[in-house]
């Protein structure tokens, strides 16, 4: 038997509901919202979700004005539905008028939900549960705050790339299904071919060079790529070479990847880092010998200093401290880094299972995050997350805001900090013994590798 306070709820809530639809109806009618501008939502039998059948436009479009969280419609996902969604997709973003990158993805059923894999040459980056509202569907980018947010017709998804607050600029996007290539299918064989190494030059709009190293695979007219710096990598690149051009781009959730470059007789590339604000001019030039400074030899501490001295607050407000009774006798590793940041995503997706198999042996791992925002609410969410994505089950906390100033102000031991992530090693008796710049991620190969086994010979000697 239904009591009467349980009913007089389920009567309040079904009359706020009404509400909610009259007044979204209203806005709508008044404001005579462009069909043109929309990403339309319909009305619909609640057993039921189809999409592209032409009925009745209900609320304001998911792409202009409306969070993904101010969304409150019934949705299921049905056979239909998910035989519409499933498959390879090709996105393209326009960054600008004339400048195109392209990017690929799949979505899958996974479970009760839709999820889509962002694909980067051999990476698959998989996305939040995909949301479906009328017609259209939400793709979260969790790690990064953003969504996709397209309207669905005849295997074509076009909408925006946008912040999930609805913050800032969006970038306009257009997906079709069926297409597995990422830039035109080349209608030209290569020149030449582009694998190896390469010591690269990046001119920055201040004027300053930046060296870096880059690494590129070609198999016929595919390419995939990396360029190393001494922050980290720029993860997986994948595109083309066609003639003497060479197009390659990326695309995980943050902001669109662009690369474009000429290819002349002495395999030496001229191209540049284009984004919808800014293009950075790069030259590479085969070197099979090319390489960064040691990453041991960047960050020091301060002189007759060997300690690093710390007391921050975990996502519950919690104490961590250098001095903690948990730490007093163990060598722990500090990783200074972000849940916004891709290298760290990287080196989480390393460290969160390797400290799961080895924390037994007496080691410890402290992830000091500098965030975006530093209120509680945000930091409880995104650390929430990235615990959960990556399977960390080491300590996090909050060091400050993301700003390279803010890590020496709050870590004063450091004499300069240069790299997202920072990787320091501490002793038994709490001296720091090496500190490592940046992170070479699972794009650069042999560099990753070589990574892993020095991170590991380390570990090893501080627990002798």
């Amino acid at each position: 038997m239904i009591s009467l306070d349980s009913f007089i709820v389920n009567k309040q809530t079904m009359y706020l509901h009404i509400q909610k639809r009259l007044l979204l109806l209203s806005l709508i009618v008044s404001t005579q919202i462009s069909a043109q501008t929309m990403i339309s939502g319909k009305v619909f039998d609640e057993s039921e979700l189809v999409l592209n059948k032409k009925t009745t436009e209900i609320f304001t479009s998911v792409i202009k004005n409306q969070a993904l969280d101010q969304v409150d419609y019934p949705m299921t996902i049905t056979k239909a539905v998910i035989g519409e969604l499933t498959g390879n997709w090709r996105g393209v973003f326009t960054l600008k008028p004339g400048v195109e990158a392209p990017f690929n993805f799949i979505i899958r059923e996974e479970g009760s939900t839709l999820k889509a894999f962002l694909v980067n040459g051999e990476e698959r980056f998989p996305t939040g549960d995909i949301r479906i509202v009328g017609d259209s569907i939400v793709i979260p980018l969790p790690l990064f705050d953003n969504e996709l947010a397209f309207k669905v017709e005849d295997n074509v998804l076009t909408g925006v790339l946008r912040r999930q607050d609805l913050r800032g600029t969006v970038t306009p996007v257009k997906a079709k299904k069926g297409m597995v290539y990422r830039f035109n299918e080349a209608s030209s064989s290569p020149i030449t071919d582009i694998s190896g190494t390469y010591d690269v030059v990046f001119q920055n709009s201040n004027g300053k060079e930046e060296k870096a190293v880059g690494i590129f695979k070609q198999k016929n007219g595919i390419v995939t790529a990396t360029f190393l710096r001494i922050t980290g990598d720029s993860r997986f690149l994948e595109g083309v070479i066609e003639d003497n051009t060479i197009r390659l781009s990326s695309f995980i959730g943050s902001s669109p990847v662009l690369y474009e470059g000429k290819v002349d007789v002495n395999g030496r590339i001229q191209g540049e880092n284009i984004s919808a604000r800014s293009s950075i001019p790069f030259t590479a030039v085969p070197n099979a010998e090319a390489s960064l400074p040691d990453a041991y030899s960047l960050t020091r501490l301060k002189e007759g200093n060997d300690r690093l001295v710390f007391n921050f607050k975990d996502s519950d407000g919690n104490i961590v401290s250098s001095e903690d009774k948990r730490f007093k006798g163990k060598p722990f590793i500090i990783t200074i880094g972000g849940t916004w940041c891709p290298n760290c995503m990287d080196e989480a997706a390393f460290l969160g299972p390797w400290y799961k198999a080895n924390r037994d042996r007496g080691i410890e791992v402290i992830g000091l995050q500098y965030e975006r925002q530093t209120d509680s609410t945000f930091v409880k969410k995104v650390f929430d997350r990235f615990r959960k994505h990556y399977g960390i089950e080491y300590t996090l906390a909050l060091g400050g805001v993301a700003d390279k100033q803010v890590v020496l102000a709050s870590l004063p031991q450091l004499e300069q900090f240069l790299s997202f992530p920072t990787t320091i090693f501490v002793d038994k008796n709490g001296k720091v013994k090496k500190i490592h710049t940046g992170f070479s991620g699972p794009a650069t190969g042999k560099h990753y590798t070589a990574f892993i086994h020095d991170f590991n010979a380390e570990v090893d000697a501080l627990l002798k």
